[in-house]
């Protein structure tokens, strides 16, 4: 199988409406925002979305959640020693080449590979840079006016006790409406020292489409969190025609809010650029839109591409 031909770069815009799209662990679990006040979504959370997408087509992922597991070991480490063969691990290429062949996320996203070791001089420090890049995710407009907070009563304790009940108080957050953007690119030649290739590049489209199937839960209850489209371009070279700075700028600066919307209450509120007008920016550069909220049945990758 060839690796990537050619250089790849997209960007995304999802909906956000009465939910949690990422929360911060600093800040008491509310919306991660900026300075400024824009909501954002770190590229870890968009990379495990990914992940937990690729795995629901197929393919063998590395970096698994626990509550997405599916397989019986408990750590990376046990994943790595066990999928990998000793001999593998003697040579520093072998390794890199065989963990690249294994899973899709290492080959796609990179990974490092520190163990330590009983005894000093056996552990194991392999780092891998991987050929897809992410940007994190960040709101339109500011959200700080947007967002709720509300108490709740939470059962937490699950230890009897005489002096206090199962239940405690809590607080939950969420942003009543957003729409984020986010971009990525995927580099050939990077691909070429992993073996990310053209059907691992389709694999991941699917994936960003379809990036909220099965990812309910309390934060974000099923149909809060949508995405609403997809713009796709594919260069004519390794190296591309345009730098992925200028690619981004063709979509990031048309987005906006219509004229005499001041505060926003669904999508229908922004302007965002089409097909034509990308296009006409970046000559001999054809983008692919994806309207994905339009699609009656998202597409599927049945099949297994790689492990």
């Amino acid at each position: 199988m060839t690796t990537l031909s050619k250089k790849i770069d997209f960007a995304v815009i999802l909906t956000v409406r009465h939910a949690n799209p990422n929360g911060d662990p600093l800040n008491g679990n509310r919306p991660r925002t900026t300075y400024e006040g824009y909501g954002e979504i770190s590229d870890v959370c968009i990379k495990r979305k990914i992940r937990n997408r690729l795995m629901e087509m197929g393919n063998p992922i590395f970096v698994q959640s626990d509550d997405n597991r599916v397989d019986d070991y408990k750590s990376l480490r046990e994943r790595a020693e066990k999928e990998i063969a000793n001999e593998e691990w003697e040579d520093d290429k072998k390794f890199r080449e065989a963990v690249c062949q294994k899973w899709i996320d290492v080959r796609a996203f990179g990974q490092l590979f520190a163990f330590s070791a009983n005894r000093q001089g056996e552990g194991v420090s392999i780092g891998i840079r991987g050929p897809v890049s992410i940007h994190p995710a960040f709101s339109v407009v500011p959200i700080l006016d947007r967002t709720s907070s509300i108490q709740i009563t939470k059962s937490v304790c699950g230890d009897p006790s005489e002096n206090r009940g199962s239940d405690t108080m809590g607080m939950k957050h969420r942003v009543d409406h957003g729409v984020y953007v986010f971009y990525g690119s995927m580099n050939p030649q990077l691909a070429s020292k992993t073996g990310f290739s053209d059907e691992d590049a389709e694999a991941i489209k699917e994936a960003l489409k379809t990036l909220f199937v099965n990812d309910a839960s309390s934060a974000r209850p099923e149909g809060s969190m949508e995405v609403f489209r997809v713009y796709w371009w594919e260069h004519n070279s390794p190296n591309g025609q345009y730098s992925s700075a200028k690619v981004h700028n063709s979509v990031r600066n048309k987005i906006g809010l219509k004229k005499g919307v001041t505060e926003p209450k669904c999508v229908d509120d922004y302007i965002f650029p089409s097909k034509e007008e990308v296009d006409k920016e970046l000559s001999n550069l054809e983008c692919e839109v994806i309207d994905v909220m339009q699609c009656t049945t998202p597409t599927k990758l049945n099949r297994q591409i790689r492990g």
